[in-house]
């Protein structure tokens, strides 16, 4: 039984990888079922099963987000996003961009608002693998970088001191919305809080997007806005891996960083600032950073 789940899975994500790669063609359910290698009535049902959405819903979705993504960063026509993302019209473009955001492409293209966007979890990736003997990291590369004065838009938990507990508390969705912000460094980020920094009754782990310290814009509803003080950080990063790793990964670097010593460098960790964990990457490895002082 278990073996059977486990092909099924991996004929999911054959689907979720083949749309991501021809997100801009024309897909149809034909093209799903030779990725799988089943039925398009099989497949069909195994993406629904496995997604909770329909492969239609499911490309819709993904395409609007990638144009959002497009819109708030590039200067382009609202009519060539929607032909290169494989809308038909530029008014069927609108009005699903309008459902699924409930803001008009125009003026979000003028005027970017936090927007939940979609993210398209790997059903491979997105539940832990079987456990593994873990290995020794072979390499950990090591970098001081210096954070500027910011400002962090975060949404804070209950009791969660990691990944999962947080997703449990508050939603998996939390992270599209904070992808649709512009980010300071690029991406969002998980902060371990400081006491200083956790309000009662919420908890340590939160996922945030650091913006700059003068950010006056909107603040997406539910969400908190905190000023963290320029500090420096040990940046640390795995090695790559593959994807269904990702577990793994970060268990052998927080292994690593536990053993190393900021002494040897004239400095100590400093525990006033967070912990910061960047989103597991498998083409670039793991990365966490550590506040020094």
């Amino acid at each position: 039984m278990e073996e059977r789940s486990e092909e099924q899975m991996e004929a999911v994500q054959r689907m979720q990888d083949y749309i991501e790669a021809h997100l801009s063609e024309r897909l149809t359910l034909a093209d799903l079922s030779r990725a799988s290698l089943f039925s398009p009535w099989y497949s069909y049902r195994l993406f629904l099963q496995w997604t909770e959405m329909t492969p239609a819903d499911y490309i819709r979705r993904l395409r609007l987000s990638k144009s959002a993504l497009r819109l708030r960063d590039n200067c382009c026509k609202v009519i060539d996003v929607a032909l290169d993302l494989g809308f038909g019209s530029t008014d069927g473009y609108q009005r699903a961009f309008f459902r699924e955001f409930k803001c008009n492409p125009r003026k979000y293209a003028k005027n970017p608002i936090p927007v939940y966007l979609f993210t398209p979890y790997g059903v491979k990736y997105r539940t832990p693998g079987k456990e593994k003997t873990m290995e020794k990291v072979k390499h950990v590369f090591i970098q001081t970088i210096e954070k500027p004065e910011r400002k962090v838009i975060l949404k804070r938990g209950v009791k969660a001191a990691g990944y999962f507990a947080y997703c449990e508390e508050v939603g998996c969705e939390v992270w599209g919305l904070l992808t649709s912000i512009k980010s300071i460094s690029g991406e969002p980020v998980c902060l371990w809080l400081p006491p200083a920094y956790i309000l009662p009754g919420t908890s340590e782990y939160v996922q945030g997007v650091e913006v700059s310290a003068d950010y006056d814009g909107p603040l997406p509803e539910g969400f908190d806005i905190i000023k963290l003080p320029a500090a420096k950080y040990l940046m640390f990063k795995g090695e790559p891996f593959e994807e269904e790793d990702y577990c793994q990964a970060i268990e052998e670097l927080q292994a690593a960083i536990k053993k190393y010593d900021p002494s040897i460098i004239g400095a100590q960790w400093d525990k006033t600032n967070p912990r910061i964990q960047l989103e597991p990457t498998g083409e670039r490895g793991y990365i966490e950073l550590h506040p020094i002082k």
